[in-house]
């Protein structure tokens, strides 16, 4: 849906633009909550926030809020270094379950500091994040963000529970996504209008707009784990079906698939390596089915979701920010 009076914004440098600052303002925020009497926590604190990431929850947050007519008041800052630290500790945890090496490019926090301190630095994040949120005295922001983390631990436990099925369906993919993902995207969204002081029409319809972008996001994550390189991603190639985790694109290439590739993936699954099967066999498979191209047609279907939930929104340059913001999603290459 083409946006009528504003020139759409094309580009990731435009959008972010429009809220440098208040970014800037974020990232000092969160270099000072990283701060810990505990010499490790600050370590990793140091560590994860000089490893880099998009940014893109508190972006989206901050964007939300001026797009409700924030003008850059303290409550979005501070909501924004909310979210960030609540997404780090997801991202060590993550590690930690997934026995990861590698994140970003980087070594993971997990490979550099051992299990049982990142698992702590991570609990750490949490209720460090809860502790900043406390300070506004606003029952809705916490009902927001406590709803959001148990959403998120729920969504840490069925993922275990999936690893290694390959009996997963697109409901039980979808319920996953909304825990571990979505639920994220949509609190990130719902808690700038807070910020910005929207009524409750407006915050629900920026979280059903979060919710939609994050459900894409990461339907994108798992297409480009088959189709990116691991220069782009920062981990290797078809890590997630190393994992023992069945995404979209295989669950919808696996509804034709023969019986003898059905049991070419188990032995993937089993084995949790490309011994036996090499990933090639698993991409010619994904290929023959298209596998990816059918879930890159379910994400587009949700930013196109997404852009019709924002339409009511008054017309300014963070309105366009936010319907460009769904396209980049599905464009993306890492």
């Amino acid at each position: 849906m083409p946006m009528p009076k504003i020139q759409q914004l094309v580009t990731r440098q435009e959008i972010f633009s429009l809220i440098r600052e208040d970014l800037a303002r974020v990232e000092e925020e969160i270099g000072t909550d990283f701060i810990s009497s505990v010499d490790a926590i600050t370590a990793i604190g140091q560590y994860l926030q000089g490893s880099g990431g998009k940014r893109l929850r508190p972006a989206l947050l901050l964007l939300s809020a001026r797009a409700c007519g924030d003008n850059g008041g303290e409550l979005a800052i501070r909501l924004g270094a909310v979210v960030e630290m609540i997404h780090t500790a997801t991202l060590i945890h993550d590690d930690v379950i997934d026995s990861a090496q590698t994140r970003r490019g980087r070594p993971s926090t997990n490979s550099r500091w051992g299990n049982h301190i990142s698992v702590l630095a991570g609990d750490w994040l949490y209720m460090q994040a809860f502790t900043l949120s406390l300070r506004e005295r606003n029952f809705h922001i916490l009902d927001l963000l406590t709803s959001l983390t148990q959403m998120m631990v729920e969504g840490e436990l069925l993922q275990l529970d999936h690893l290694g099925k390959i009996n997963l369906t697109e409901e039980d993919y979808y319920d996953l996504v909304n825990r571990k993902t979505a639920c994220l995207f949509a609190a990130c969204t719902r808690l700038g209008a807070v910020a910005g002081g929207a009524g409750a029409g407006a915050e629900a319809a920026l979280g059903e707009y979060g919710w939609n972008l994050g459900m894409a996001f990461q339907l994108v994550d798992d297409i480009l784990d088959f189709t990116s390189s691991e220069k782009k991603l920062g981990k290797p190639v078809g890590s997630d079906l190393r994992e023992g985790k069945v995404t979209l694109p295989l669950i919808l290439a696996l509804e034709s698939a023969t019986g003898a590739e059905r049991a070419a993936i188990e032995t993937v699954l089993r084995e949790r390596a490309y011994r036996s099967v090499p990933l090639e066999t698993v991409l010619a498979l994904l290929e023959r089915y298209q596998g990816v191209e059918q879930a890159r047609r379910q994400a587009a279907q949700f930013t196109d979701k997404a852009r019709e939930l924002i339409g009511e929104l008054p017309e300014s340059a963070y309105k366009s920010a936010l319907h460009s913001v769904t396209e980049l999603i599905v464009d993306r290459e890492s």
